[in-house]
């Protein structure tokens, strides 16, 4: 990998969003440190201790100590479920933990940006980008770093009904690519409490269901396993057409050519 020379204008040149991600700062990122701190008691401490119950079923531990890298997901269906992810996890996990995150929202305006740089660690998906740039970068990351937990959700965008749908391919693609295994998780309530089109979350109970470890498998596979162990949870929890959509999605990129082609297809990601 390239290295970066912070002392010419490839460093000073860099898109300001992209200054927190760690292949290209060359020492401790002290302000996101200070701002997560805040952001934890905050989160922790009250936000889904007092506002939201936050129940965690299952342990992060293990899965920290056997898996540097990993990527995290889960069915998607409201802005909390980012947040709660990361409430879940520990905080001494937290300077390993990012999410790749819809660039157009994000990181829409100042407020926007610096959250989602110092107290997400969001990798900005640029949905309208047809060279696969920010796809390149989420590669290089999880190549390179010694440690990184991505989240993503790999239905692509919040479910309009609750229920869990087609997953997009990016997910795969980013474990092939770079051998990296994946977390399932299941938010149970998420629906609920601030499904799409509401403007903020209503009180209540959110659970986060911790599950296994996948490796990385094409997403007909990943889809099949993640929905064999959520159903164990709750057996109503997917689009009637999940499995099948899937299937197709899967057959059709198994006769793409073009790894250029298959790169842009990420951009549905998220």
């Amino acid at each position: 990998m390239k290295k970066w020379n912070y002392d010419n204008d490839q460093w000073t040149k860099l898109p300001h969003y992209l200054k927190h991600l760690p292949l290209f700062t060359r020492h401790v990122d002290v302000t996101s440190f200070l701002v997560r701190c805040l952001w934890a008691v905050i989160l922790k401490g009250w936000f889904f201790r007092l506002y939201i119950r936050l129940k965690v079923k299952g342990s992060f531990k293990e899965v920290y100590k056997k898996n540097p890298r990993l990527l995290i997901i889960s069915n998607h269906a409201s802005h909390l479920d980012a947040v709660a992810i990361a409430a879940a996890i520990p905080f001494r996990y937290w300077m390993s933990l990012y999410i790749a995150a819809a660039k157009d929202y994000f990181f829409s305006n100042f407020l926007f940006t610096f959250f989602s740089q110092h107290c997400l660690g969001a990798i900005p998906i640029d949905r309208k980008d047809k060279k696969g740039e920010a796809i390149y970068l989420c590669i290089n990351l999880l190549s390179h770093l010694e440690r990184i937990w991505l989240i993503l959700f790999p239905e692509g965008t919040r479910s309009k009904d609750g229920y869990i749908h087609e997953f997009k391919r990016g997910v795969s693609i980013f474990a092939e690519k770079t051998d990296t295994p994946i977390l399932f998780l299941y938010l149970e309530g998420n629906s609920n409490l601030w499904p799409k089109g509401r403007i903020f979350a209503v009180p209540g109970s959110l659970t986060i269901h911790v599950g296994p470890v996948q490796k990385a498998a094409p997403i007909d596979v990943v889809a099949k396993n993640y929905q064999a162990w959520v159903n164990k949870i709750n057996p109503n929890a997917f689009a009637e057409n999940f499995l099948s959509s899937n299937k197709i999605k899967s057959d059709s990129d198994s006769t793409t050519q073009s790894n250029e082609n298959t790169i842009s297809d990420v951009n549905d990601f998220n």
